[in-house]
């Protein structure tokens, strides 16, 4: 890469070689050209009026700077991504399922290091899984004896051994637990953005203050998955060991590498996409108010109620993924619009879920997530979480109307995505009698129309228009761009 410093290095470099008669020669040639450059500017070219303040962007413009240089290296795709996953035996049966949902066979790059060989129920192994690996014994290390919690050094050092498989054309590594759901288009374009020849450490934190309290406000929780650039996990690689022997009193692996990452002088950086849950119960009121940043991946879905009421965990996971694979981008994206006429609100969470309020609600508000769920650890007071939340409420000028995605289609006219959102359960409430008692039971389903080339901006640019469809029972929100000093509240 060329910068500034490193030209200065190469003309130093150029100078001890160069015979002093020679540098005296350049030397004046080079300040004579420059006072040329100046007579002709001040005194024969009349086309331009020049103030002293632009003679130097005209330099400039005659002479460009030596030190810009070329972008060469083509955008980040999946095959710059390699992928390692921590898992088990004992819990593969039930976990399995969980990567066969997103792995792509033949696309995603990576590998499934296990504690111990597959048993024979696994055998042979299908090409639909990750290729396995076996973790390297560490009970020959040095500091093994000092090492209070072996698991979690496995853990941590899965990141070298992936290294050492020893891939080609690497440019991310990407960790992740085998409970973790990850959407591996939208991790190629949010990597794309960051220089991959740098050191980045790349994640987030836990949406529970506890747990970030208990670890680090700045540490990359490893079930959410993080990203780390390929020099930094090539440098990482020769003092990992070291580290696990400055460190072998750290019973959690994240944080073990956080504190090696730390000796080394990287910080995190945050993104929004990737989710630990360190959460229990029912998500949806998360899900349905999703940050506006690409999904990245769901973690812990173990321990939360199934994403959709109607199905088991797998079945969710893999319904989800129905609308990924459409348009992984606008996955769970937020959006938030109004019906004047009956002033009722709407908040889609696209391929997820979409809500009707009786009420014309501030986005200020939709914004914020239902508190549908709990913090993971039990008998911690308040404030829980890292986010502001709103309580869940039988009012019905606050409470939703709850319809969750039941299906998409591409093969509609106008090469239009049209995604449908089915109601689950009556709401059981009387209508909103403050915002003129128009109610909302009769609407059964939402279809939700988008278009390729609209695309979703930061939250607060997207806009829709609502209309009512053939069949009265069924709403239609439209995406369309928002124009220009468009109020959407």
């Amino acid at each position: 890469m060329c910068s500034p410093l490193s030209l200065n290095s190469t003309i130093t470099q150029q100078k001890l070689a160069t015979p002093f008669s020679l540098r005296a020669l350049f030397k004046t040639l080079a300040i004579s050209s420059l006072i040329l450059v100046l007579f002709y500017i001040l005194f024969f070219d009349k086309s331009n009026n020049y103030q002293l303040s632009n003679l130097l962007e005209t330099f400039k413009q005659s002479f460009p700077a030596a030190t810009t240089c070329p972008v060469s290296h083509p955008p980040t795709n999946f095959s710059h991504i390699v992928i390692g996953i921590v898992g088990s035996m004992k819990t593969w049966k039930q976990k399995k399922a969980y990567i066969e949902a997103w792995w792509q066979p033949n696309v995603t790059r990576g590998y499934l290091f296990l504690d111990r060989a597959p048993t024979k129920q696994f055998l042979p192994w299908p090409s639909s899984f990750p290729p396995f690996r076996v973790n390297e014994d560490i009970t020959g290390l040095k500091v093994y004896p000092k090492i209070v919690s072996p698991v979690q050094v496995r853990i941590v050092r899965t990141v070298l051994e992936t290294f050492r498989e020893g891939d080609k054309d690497v440019r991310w590594y990407v960790m992740a637990d085998d409970d973790t759901v990850l959407v591996v288009d939208n991790l190629v374009d949010v990597l794309a953005k960051y220089d991959h020849k740098k050191y980045h450490y790349i994640g987030t934190s836990s949406e529970c203050i506890k747990s970030n309290f208990d670890f680090s406000f700045d540490m990359a929780f490893g079930g959410a998955g993080y990203a780390l650039s390929y020099p930094l996990v090539a440098a990482l690689s020769t003092k990992l060991d070291q580290c696990i022997e400055r460190y072998p009193y750290l019973r959690v692996s994240d944080f073990m590498l956080h504190e090696c990452l730390t000796d080394f002088g990287v910080s995190l950086t945050q993104e929004k996409g990737f989710h630990q849950i360190d959460l229990h119960g029912d998500i949806s009121g998360l899900l349905s108010s999703h940050p506006q940043s690409p999904f990245l991946s769901l973690h812990h879905l173990d321990a939360v109620d199934p994403i959709f009421p109607s199905m088991n965990r797998s079945e969710s996971v893999n319904h989800l993924m129905k609308a990924a694979k459409v348009d992984p981008s606008r996955l769970l994206q937020q959006t938030i619009c109004y019906h004047r006429p009956s002033n009722w609100s709407f908040s889609i969470s696209w391929g997820y879920s979409a809500h009707i309020y009786e009420n014309v609600i501030p986005r200020s508000t939709l914004q914020r997530p239902l508190e549908t769920f709990r913090p993971y650890k039990k008998n911690v007071r308040p404030p829980f979480y890292m986010f502001n939340t709103r309580w869940p409420s039988n009012d019905p000028c606050k409470a939703p109307h709850v319809f969750y995605f039941d299906s998409i289609d591409q093969s509609v006219e106008g090469n239009k995505t049209v995604t449908t959102y089915s109601r689950v359960a009556p709401r059981g409430l009387l209508p909103c009698s403050s915002s003129g008692n128009h109610s909302a039971d009769f609407i059964t389903k939402i279809k939700v129309y988008s278009l390729p080339e609209i695309r979703l901006e930061v939250r607060g640019k997207n806009c829709c228009d609502i209309a009512h469809a053939a069949d009265i029972n069924t709403t239609q929100v439209i995406y369309r761009s928002c124009m220009d000093s468009e109020i959407i509240a």
